[in-house]
């Protein structure tokens, strides 16, 4: 809402909080779509994409397309279901345990063996040391995300990222491929190189044929010396350095659009190994009415056409 270039949206709306549900979601998108010529829309955070697959039906009806996984698909590659869907696939993950109380969270950390990581459904992750630290690292977790927590082993090795598109019928339209160089304190990758391993697209494709996934994805793996690819996430949707591969020739973002507008695809270059990002941040300038129009309106709107 901040932009000022040539490419500033048009409009920006406010929608619910993904715990509002999905009928708050629906209606607000309706009224939006009262005001605004909406074709389609590309949800961008993992809390947020259930509600979506649930109302998917009822914005085809009003002309608003999504292309989104199947709830099915969805929920496998939940971290909780995550290890199942692997073991039937032949892919390997961490040792992954599924705790409902407390008693089981210290339960499976013993048997993992300290450190272990503590994860929550959706977000949050925290790397556990001893269990005095234990509390501490999942009361934060239930209280905004609930239960189950997942306690994960902790396997040291070498990060990397697969980003792409799936066809729904078990193939990758497009996809790319980096080793993390730089990570945030979070683990979030903020550097980058691509590379070329066939292994790994090997299990890429199996994943996603696996899963018939629709749409964008992220996929996490870790490699440690004498151990196969252990993958930790499935993430659905683009990660935050998607925009790294189409500046080398693989817009994925593009890609999907092309598909949600039924255009032809175009044909993405393939991503050279060797190629790096170093990301970087950047201040957008604004005024505090803008703020106060949003936070009170719902709604801004900065160049409309009606």
């Amino acid at each position: 809402m901040y932009g000022s270039g040539f490419d500033h949206p048009d409009a920006a709306y406010l929608i619910p909080y993904p715990g509002a549900g999905q009928h708050a979601l629906l209606e607000r998108l309706l009224v939006v779509a009262e005001k605004e010529d909406v074709g389609a829309v590309i949800p961008c955070l993992d809390s947020e994409i259930e509600n979506y697959i649930s109302i998917q039906e009822e914005l085809k009806r009003v002309g608003i397309d999504c292309i989104l996984p199947t709830m099915a698909s969805f929920n496998a590659r939940h971290k909780a279901f995550l290890p199942a869907f692997c073991e039937r696939i032949g892919v390997s993950v961490p040792t992954t345990r599924i705790a409902t109380n407390a008693a089981e969270i210290d339960f499976y950390a013993q048997e993992l063996g300290y450190p272990v990581y503590v994860k929550g459904r959706l977000y949050d992750a925290h790397l556990v040391n001893s269990p005095s630290e234990l509390v501490g690292a999942y009361s934060g977790i239930v209280r905004v995300w609930g239960w189950p927590i997942i306690v994960q082993e902790v396997v040291v090795g070498e990060e990397y990222d697969i980003t792409g598109v799936g066809d729904g019928k078990g193939k990758i339209l497009h996809s790319c491929s980096i080793r993390k160089l730089l990570r945030t304190s979070s683990g979030k990758g903020y550097g980058g190189i691509v590379v070329e391993n066939p292994e790994l697209d090997e299990i890429a494709a199996k994943i996603i044929s696996g899963l018939k996934w629709n749409g964008p994805f992220e996929m996490e793996f870790i490699k440690s010396a004498g151990r196969p690819f252990a993958l930790f996430e499935i993430n659905p949707r683009f990660p935050a350095w998607v925009d790294f591969p189409s500046q080398i020739g693989a817009n994925l973002p593009a890609l999907l659009l092309e598909r949600l507008l039924k255009m032809r695809v175009s044909k993405l270059e393939k991503c050279q190994a060797g190629q790096m990002f170093i990301r970087h941040t950047m201040d957008l300038v604004g005024d505090f009415s803008d703020f106060v129009e949003m936070a009170t309106k719902g709604e801004r709107l900065l160049n409309h056409s009606s």
